[in-house]
């Protein structure tokens, strides 16, 4: 059986820099990203981590940088830190057009019926949306908001 693949596209009014270091600063992942941040140097085989740092477990997502091209292409694998073993991964790419940029997020090799499906599926909606929010207004969205 395919596993399930997720493809979200998304149009900023931004440029290639900023929507990179938009997913990879810390100081800019927590004000779009419900309060978390993403944390790595970003070289290819380094470990990431997207952190809530007020949690008791703070380290939400763990992985490894597969490929990084800035400001075009990011490459991660995406796993619980809880479930290592169903590990899947999120590939970012960024293009220029004219005085915005089309993101790119594809998120695959997820596993039927998982936990990270049913969550990625509801969370990557409000996170692009915050990002491109955040970008254009200078302030994220609640992602959390019920």
């Amino acid at each position: 059986m395919q596993k399930p693949k997720l493809v979200y596209a998304t149009y900023i009014r931004t440029t290639p820099r900023k929507l990179w270091d938009a997913i990879t600063q810390p100081e800019f992942t927590r004000q779009y990203w419900g309060g978390a941040k993403n944390v790595s140097d970003w070289k290819k085989g380094s470990k990431w981590e997207h952190v809530f740092e007020k949690e008791a477990d703070p380290v939400w997502i763990t992985g490894k940088v597969l490929e990084s091209t800035p400001p075009k292409r990011l490459v991660l694998s995406w796993a619980d830190p809880d479930r290592l073993a169903d590990q899947s991964r999120v590939t970012f790419e960024i293009e220029a057009l004219e005085d915005m940029v089309c993101l790119k997020v594809t998120h695959d090799k997820l596993k039927v019926g998982s936990k990270m499906l049913r969550g990625v599926s509801w969370g990557w909606p409000r996170v692009l949306s915050s990002l491109k929010t955040f970008l254009e207004t200078g302030k994220g969205l609640n992602i959390f908001c019920k």
